[in-house]
């Protein structure tokens, strides 16, 4: 998705001259276009976070809409007070791009792994969280949110290629998608790993089970009144994330489930703990973590027959 990133935001950037994109000496071979196109729109800051989400603040009080750019853990967690002091609690339209939610960046190690971004972003209440399940999706969704006042995070993947069959680029106000209806069994996701529980879903119905699938692609704030009504509709809820368990789309979905008292059994899948030190490619974490195809089907099927 940065590649579609850029690309949208050059194109956005021609309609209006309020954008500007900020980098904290990241994203060489995929930001030149933007810098070759508005050389004095771009500022790479250095290895500088929080001076970058401070530069924004002042930027977009000024007027301009700042887009920045970092791998998820570094702009999210790094700069945090930085976001909150800023863009959250005085309502600009910072905009945080962050590629490598999950374990996209897998074998640079624990420190590279964007695990806890949208727990931790969503406990600043004023921020908008979007999460794209496929390039064509994050296209959609930066054109879609671009007038969305206060802040938006958007958690990026890494790939600019694969498009998830059935999605066909939407991207709903409320960022519902539904990909399948089934009876029984509900399957919600968020961000690129849609991809894993799409294949996940399409064996079970190969296997005759047929279940509701649902691509969460803004989970900030929640669309409570489009969950309120299908989680209701489903005796089994199965939430998947490339995320920590706390705080993340189980805890979003678990919270709506008890403060609305709707009967259903929910099962969370993402990341219980990180094994330390362990590192490699990321089909091979999220086997490790029970979140490819295989797992996940074997986890539908276990609670079908309980």
């Amino acid at each position: 998705m940065r590649g579609v990133f850029i690309d949208t935001l050059i194109d956005m950037a021609v309609e209006d001259p309020r954008i500007l994109l900020l980098t904290a000496d990241l994203g060489f071979t995929l930001v030149e276009s933007f810098v070759e196109r508005f050389p004095d729109r771009f500022f790479n800051v250095g290895v500088a976070e929080q001076n970058m989400v401070g530069m924004a603040t002042g930027l977009a009080k000024a007027g301009f809409m700042p887009f920045i750019y970092s791998m998820v853990p570094f702009l999210c967690l790094r700069p945090l007070e930085f976001i909150r002091n800023g863009p959250v609690l005085h309502r600009l339209p910072v905009r945080l791009a962050g590629p490598g939610g999950g374990f996209e960046y897998g074998g640079d190690g624990l420190s590279h792994h964007g695990l806890e971004d949208i727990a931790v972003l969503r406990s600043l209440q004023d921020i908008t969280i979007i999460a794209p399940a496929d390039a064509g999706q994050a296209r959609l969704a930066l054109r879609a949110s671009k007038d969305l006042p206060g802040p938006i995070y958007f958690r990026l993947g890494k790939d600019d290629q694969f498009r998830l069959p059935g999605l066909d680029d939407r991207f709903p106000p409320d960022g519902c998608c539904f990909l399948r209806q089934g009876e029984k069994i509900l399957v919600v996701t968020t961000g690129s790993i849609s991809r894993e529980v799409g294949k996940a879903v399409e064996l079970l119905v190969a296997d005759g089970i047929f279940c509701t699938f649902l691509v969460l692609a803004m989970p900030h704030p929640p669309p409570v009144a489009t969950l309120t009504k299908t989680l209701a509709n489903h005796a089994i809820v199965l939430t998947v994330e490339e995320h920590v368990l706390a705080g993340g789309l189980g805890s979003i979905v678990a919270e709506i489930i008890a403060e609305h008292a709707i009967k259903c059994r929910l099962i969370r899948r993402g990341i219980r703990s990180a094994p330390a030190g362990l590192i490699g490619s990321r089909p091979f974490l999220l086997q490790r973590h029970g979140l490819d195809p295989e797992s996940l089907v074997r986890i539908v099927k276990e609670a079908v027959r309980s």
